[in-house]
């Protein structure tokens, strides 16, 4: 079941309010689970029967995502800015510093809670800020291209492009390997999601100039890349481990940008295995 909750978040202007929309499910540890650019926590939808079984699944609408409203004026879509927004919705359902895995600007979102120490462990598939600046920019053309693309495209085109398996891959191979897996609900749901992110220029315009830097010490991380990852192509996960020696770098054979869907059970093993 859908829930929200509101909680204040420091800024220069002082206390401001904050609501963030998620689900809750299973047992066990705290995992929290964050998803990626123009995406929305249904993203995790192919994995989170299988770790619930074995984790209180904790999975978020970013705010400006989904369904989750915008940051107030005077908050910045930025690292700082969304880490305090995780520590105070952590502190707001009582989650005992989770465990954390995040798929691209989620995956480094976790590795962000991770440095601030509000992370058990960190699970992060394929994150973005290991780029150069020319993969940057590439990564930011593509983004910027669907985002124009699902503003422009009428409903009832996306609802037929999504009956079939070809339109599912016109509509979403960019992030899948397999995207003709895709149910046509989630392909329309996605599509909608992306057109609709309140928070998508400004978390974009935030990450012009993000690069992650530092070493986890102390902090259990694993990174998982596709091989067949075309957005932050697979070197970049290479570039990771040499920042984060200790990280076990596991390569998802087969897999997308958005691997939860392209191997459902390769993606949860990986995140279950890197949150013991």
């Amino acid at each position: 079941m859908s829930a929200t909750v509101s909680f204040t978040v420091p800024s220069p202007r002082g206390p401001q309010p904050v609501t963030v929309s998620y689900t809750r499910v299973g047992r066990g540890e705290p995992l929290l689970l964050l998803h990626g650019i123009g995406h929305h926590r249904q993203a995790w939808d192919p994995v989170v029967h299988i770790l619930a079984a074995e984790r209180e699944v904790v999975a978020v609408d970013l705010p400006g995502f989904g369904v989750s409203p915008p940051l107030p004026d005077g908050l910045a879509y930025d690292l700082p800015t969304t880490a305090a927004v995780f520590a105070a919705f952590c502190e707001a359902l009582e989650l005992d510093r989770p465990h954390v895995a995040g798929n691209s600007l989620g995956g480094l979102l976790a590795l962000e809670l991770g440095r601030e120490k509000l992370a058990r462990s960190v699970t992060a598939l394929s994150p973005a800020g290991f780029w150069s600046q020319a993969e940057r920019r590439y990564a930011f053309g593509v983004l910027l291209t669907m985002r124009q693309i699902s503003r422009r495209m009428p409903l009832p085109l996306v609802e037929r492009m999504a009956r079939t398996a070809a339109g599912r891959t016109a509509l979403t191979s960019t992030i899948y390997a397999r995207p003709a897996r895709r149910s046509p609900e989630a392909v329309v749901a996605e599509t909608l999601a992306l057109a609709r992110a309140t928070g998508f220029d400004q978390t974009l315009r935030a990450g012009a100039t993000v690069r992650f830097t530092d070493d986890l010490p102390g902090v259990p991380v694993t990174l998982g890349w596709g091989t067949r990852d075309w957005l932050l192509v697979r070197r970049q996960g290479v570039r990771a481990k040499r920042i984060i020696p200790a990280a076990r770098l596991v390569r998802l054979p087969g897999c997308g940008h958005v691997p939860m869907s392209d191997d459902p059970a390769l993606v949860a093993r990986l995140i279950l295995d890197g949150s013991r």
